[in-house]
C-alpha cells in the first residue's frame, strides 16, 4: 500500500491542508520569536545593548554608594528616632501633676493692708491665684500667643521653623547663633521655667541666685535637653494646660507672678476682667519684666502695648477698630500702683516683723498696718510743695517726715525725697541725727515733774562750768544775746541754751537722761552737761514717737506700723502688734504743763511759723552746732508730726534753721492733714498767772556833788568837814 502511494500526485484538498498547517506552523514560530525578542533586548527596539566600560562601573559605584548611605541613614534615623522617643519617654514620667507647676515661687508674698483694710503695698513674690487659659481674659491669652508664638497651637513643642528665623536674624546683627532671639515656643518657655524639671536643693551649696542663673544657661546641650523637655510636655499635658502652666509662673515685674498677681498689682482687678490693652500690656511686660513694668515707666510700657495691639490685629485677634482704641486708650494703673503709698513705711514694716513673715516668708502673709494713705499722700505733697517752691533748685539737701498718733500708731512716713521707692534708705528710721534744741523739752518734763512751775524764774546769764578732763564749759545762746531772769516757759519759748543748761543740771544730768529714756530715745545720750542741748544723736521715729509721749499725758509709746499678721485664707492673726501706750513717765499734771510751754513755742515763740487754721499748736524747733541739722517737732490734739532737714554728709545747712523751712514743711503738712477735722483744743494746764516779786533793792549810791555843794552854801562848817573828808578819805 505504501507502494502504491510513492508514485501519486498528490490532491488539491491535500495540497491546501499541508500549507495551512506550514503557514500555521510558521505563524505559531514567528510568533514566539516576537515574545522572546523584547525579553532579550529589554530596552525596546532600537535600543542598544549594555555595555561593559568605565562609565558603566562608575555609574554602578555611585549607585552602590547611595544605596549604602541610604541603608546607613534610615538605621541611623531609626535609632536616633528610638532614643529621642526613650528620652521624652522619661521625661514624661518625670513630670508631675498639672496642679503641682502652677505656682512655683520660691517666696511667699506679703500684701499690705493701711488702717481701713485698703491694699496699698506689695512685697516679696506676689501671687494673686491660679488662673487657667480659659479662666482668664481671652484679650490677655490672645496677646500672649500674638507675642511670643503665634503658631503654638500647630508646633509639637518646638518650632524648627521660629529656630531658624531667630540664628538668621542673631547671625545678621553679628552676635552668635543663640545669642538674643532665641526662637523659643511657648512651651520651650516654661520647661525653662521648670528649670527643666530639677528642683533646687539647698544642700548642693548652690544659691538661689546660682541655680536661677544654670536655669537660664542658653548653651547647645541646654537647648537640645529644653527640646526633649518641651515634647514631653507636649505628650503630658494639654495646650492650654502648658499656657496655664506659663500664665501662673511667668514673672511680670513689681514683684508679681502669673497674670492675676499682675492684674491685681496694675490694674486692682482680676486676670479675666482685663481689656485689650491691659492683656497687651501684661503681655508686653513677658520680654523685660523689670524694665517695662508700669510703675518703673508707664509711657514705656504703654508703648511696649501698643506693639502687642498692632500684633494682635495682624494675627487676626482684633479688629482694626478694636485695636485703634485700645491704642488711644492704652491701660492705666490702679490708684494703689499709682500712688505707691507707703514705699518707706512698707519697708519700716517689712523690718520691724519677724522675717520668717516677712523678708523671707515661704507663705503668703496679709499685714494690716496702721498707715493712712490720705495723710501718707498729705506729708509726700507738703514736702514737695515746699521744696518746689523755697528750696534752690539743684539742692542735694534731704528731708524725712513722720506723723503718728498719741498713741504711737504711725500714719504716715516720708523717708527722704523720692517717695516711690522701695528698699531706699530711710531717714526717718536709719539716719542718726544730732537732736539740737528738741531735745530740751525733755529737760523741762523733768523739772516739772520734780515740781517746777512753768513760771518759775531762772537767770539767763553768762554761765561756765568746770568739765573734769575737757576744762571750762561756757554755753552760749543762739543769738549769742543774755535775757536776765526769766521764766521757764519764756525760756522754752525762745529757745535760750543757758537756762536749760542750768535746770538740767539743777534737777541732775542722771534724771533727764532716765526721762528721756523713758519716753522713747534709746540712743546713747551723752554724759556731760552739753545733754541739755540735744548733743545726742537720735533717729527722727524716736524722737516723734517721744513727744507723742508728752501729748498723750506722761506715759511713752512704742512706735508701731503693724496691726496684726495673718496667713492668706486665715481669718484668724498669727499676731498682734508689738507697739502703743507704755508706762507713765511724768505726772500727767506735769505732762499738761508742758504742752502749755510748748504751745508757747508755737504761738509766741521760734515756731511761729507752724501756725495755721487758728488751731492750738504746740512743738519745739531744733538746730544743731553749724546748721547741720534742723528739726521742728509739733502736735495737735489730733496728730504728732516730726520734720527733720539736713544732708546724708553732715554739710551745713544755709540759711536754714529749725524755726524756718522744718516748720513750713510742718504746716504744710499738717494744714493737709488737718482738712476736714473739728478744731480740737490742746490738752493743757495753763499756770496761774506769775507772782509779781517786788523789785530787788538797789545797791546804795553816793549822794552826788550836787546836794554836797548845795549844803556848803548853806552850812559853811560843813565846807570845811567834806574838804577834809575829800583829803583824808571817808
Amino acid at each position: 500500500m505504501s507502494d502504491s502511494s510513492k508514485g501519486k500526485r498528490p490532491l488539491v484538498a491535500d495540497r491546501h491542508r499541508t500549507s495551512k498547517s506550514a503557514a500555521s506552523t510558521k505563524t505559531a514560530a514567528s510568533s514566539r520569536k516576537s515574545t522572546k525578542t523584547p525579553a532579550k533586548r529589554r530596552g525596546g527596539r532600537g535600543t542598544p545593548p549594555r555595555r561593559k566600560g568605565p562609565i558603566g562601573l562608575l555609574s554602578a559605584l555611585v549607585r552602590w554608594v547611595f544605596r549604602l548611605i541610604w541603608t546607613i541613614t534610615w538605621r541611623i534615623t531609626a535609632v536616633a528616632v528610638l532614643m529621642l522617643a526613650l528620652a521624652v519617654g522619661y521625661f514624661y514620667t518625670t513630670l508631675p501633676p498639672l496642679e503641682v507647676l502652677l505656682d512655683g515661687r520660691a517666696r511667699g508674698s506679703v500684701t499690705l493692708k493701711d488702717r481701713y483694710g485698703e491694699v496699698f503695698a506689695w512685697r516679696g513674690d506676689q501671687f494673686g491665684g491660679i488662673v487657667t487659659a480659659d479662666s482668664v481674659s481671652p484679650a490677655l491669652r490672645d496677646a500672649v500667643i500674638a507675642t511670643e508664638d503665634k503658631r503654638f497651637y500647630q508646633h509639637f513643642g518646638v518650632s524648627p521653623r521660629g529656630i531658624a528665623s531667630a540664628i538668621k536674624i542673631n547671625l545678621s546683627e553679628g552676635r552668635g547663633p543663640l545669642s538674643g532671639h532665641g526662637g523659643s515656643t511657648i512651651t520651650q518657655q516654661v520647661a525653662k521655667l521648670l528649670c527643666l524639671g530639677e528642683p533646687y536643693d539647698a544642700s548642693s551649696g548652690q544659691t538661689e541666685k546660682e541655680y536661677e542663673a544654670e536655669c537660664r544657661r542658653t548653651s547647645l546641650s541646654r537647648k537640645a535637653k529644653e527640646a526633649i523637655f518641651s515634647m514631653a510636655m507636649e505628650a503630658k499635658y494639654s495646650k492650654n494646660d502648658i499656657l496655664s502652666i506659663y500664665l501662673n509662673r511667668a514673672y511680670m515685674g513689681g514683684g508679681a507672678f502669673g497674670a492675676e498677681a499682675a492684674a491685681q498689682r496694675f490694674f486692682g482687678k482680676p486676670a479675666s476682667a482685663l481689656s485689650p490693652a491691659e492683656g497687651a500690656m501684661l503681655a508686653g511686660l513677658l520680654t523685660a519684666p523689670t524694665t517695662l513694668a508700669p510703675t518703673n515707666n508707664l509711657d514705656r510700657s504703654q508703648d511696649r502695648a501698643a506693639t502687642v495691639i498692632r500684633l494682635m490685629q495682624d494675627q487676626g485677634y482684633l479688629t482694626k477698630a478694636q485695636a485703634d482704641s485700645a491704642i488711644a486708650n492704652p491701660a492705666e494703673l490702679s490708684e494703689a500702683a499709682e500712688a505707691e503709698a507707703g514705699g518707706y513705711f512698707a519697708d519700716w514694716v517689712m523690718s520691724s516683723g519677724p522675717e520668717f513673715f516677712t523678708r523671707n516668708t515661704t507663705e503668703d502673709v496679709i499685714i494690716k498696718t496702721t498707715l493712712d494713705q490720705k495723710i501718707q499722700q498729705a506729708a509726700e505733697a507738703g514736702l514737695k510743695s515746699v521744696f518746689e517752691s523755697k528750696v534752690r533748685e539743684g539742692s542735694k539737701a534731704q528731708a524725712a517726715v513722720v506723723v503718728m498718733s498719741a498713741d504711737g500708731a504711725v500714719r504716715a512716713m516720708v523717708g527722704g525725697r523720692k517717695t516711690k521707692v522701695a528698699g531706699a534708705f530711710n531717714r526717718a528710721t536709719q539716719a542718726m541725727r544730732q537732736t539740737g534744741s528738741v531735745f530740751k523739752p525733755f529737760v523741762y518734763a523733768a523739772a516739772l515733774d520734780l515740781g517746777y512751775s512753768p513760771n518759775d524764774l531762772i537767770d539767763d546769764a553768762p554761765y561756765c562750768l568746770n568739765i573734769p578732763g575737757s576744762g571750762e564749759w561756757c554755753p552760749k545762746n543762739y543769738t549769742s544775746n543774755f535775757k536776765g531772769k526769766v521764766t521757764l516757759t519764756t525760756a522754752l519759748k525762745d529757745s535760750l541754751n543757758i537756762p536749760a543748761v542750768k535746770l538740767s543740771e539743777s534737777v541732775g544730768r542722771e534724771v533727764v537722761s532716765r526721762v528721756a529714756e523713758q519716753f522713747g530715745i534709746k540712743s546713747d545720750l551723752a554724759a556731760g552737761p552739753a545733754l541739755a542741748l540735744g548733743a545726742s544723736e537720735s533717729t527722727l521715729l524716736e524722737m516723734t514717737g517721744a513727744y507723742a509721749g508728752i501729748l498723750n499725758g506722761g506715759s511713752s509709746v512704742k512706735p508701731y506700723g503693724l496691726i496684726d499678721l495673718s496667713l492668706q485664707g486665715d481669718s484668724e492673726p498669727l499676731m498682734g502688734t508689738g507697739g502703743g501706750i507704755g508706762e507713765r513717765v511724768i505726772q500727767e499734771d506735769a505732762a499738761l504743763q508742758l504742752v502749755y510751754m510748748m504751745s508757747k513755742v508755737v504761738s509766741e515763740g521760734t515756731g511761729q511759723r507752724a501756725q495755721f487754721g487758728g488751731r492750738e499748736l504746740a512743738g519745739k524747733t531744733g538746730t544743731t552746732q553749724a546748721n547741720r541739722d534742723a528739726w521742728f517737732i509739733g502736735f495737735s490734739a489730733d496728730y504728732v508730726t516730726g520734720v527733720w532737714m539736713g544732708y546724708d554728709d553732715n554739710t551745713p545747712l544755709t540759711g536754714v534753721s529749725g524755726g524756718g523751712l522744718p516748720t513750713e514743711i510742718w504746716r504744710e503738712v499738717m494744714v493737709r492733714v488737718h482738712e476736714g477735722l473739728p478744731n480740737t483744743p490742746l490738752p493743757m494746764i495753763v499756770p496761774a498767772p506769775a507772782v509779781v516779786q517786788a523789785p530787788e533793792p538797789k545797791p546804795e549810791r553816793q549822794p552826788d556833788r550836787q546836794p554836797v555843794r548845795r549844803q556848803q552854801r548853806e552850812n559853811p562848817l560843813g565846807i570845811i568837814d567834806q574838804v577834809l573828808r575829800d583829803i583824808f578819805g571817808r
